[in-house]
């Protein structure tokens, strides 16, 4: 004598006993985790690309600066004061003293 499962007249049961519900599940399980092209491999790659573009932006800013001070030291007086502030040169006739205050805002490179 079989003994009739109580379950099989259930909705869910009849749902989950569905053939192409689990194809579905299988698919989504597929596409979500296992695949090449998975969901969370987009996301670990979109991440990627924002930061790339933000670099991007940042680098065309700085490229952008560096065009400023090339057309700036075309100028011969340009140059020297340049050299002296950065680099701190001086003719042979001068001297140079540096003055640092505490609590100098300025920072060293």
């Amino acid at each position: 004598m079989k003994m009739a499962n109580p379950y099989k007249e259930t909705a869910w049961f009849k749902f989950l006993s569905n053939k192409y519900v689990w194809a579905l599940l299988f698919f989504c399980t597929w596409m979500l985790f296992l695949d090449n092209y998975s969901y969370f491999d987009h996301q670990i790659l979109d991440n990627e690309i924002n930061e790339l573009e933000n670099n991007k932006k940042y680098y065309e800013e700085e490229i952008k600066k560096d065009q400023e001070n090339i057309k700036l030291l075309k100028n011969p007086d340009q140059i020297e004061k340049y050299a002296r502030e950065k680099y701190y040169m001086k003719k042979d006739s001068e001297d140079i003293y540096i003055i640092e205050f505490e609590g100098d805002t300025v920072k060293k490179k």
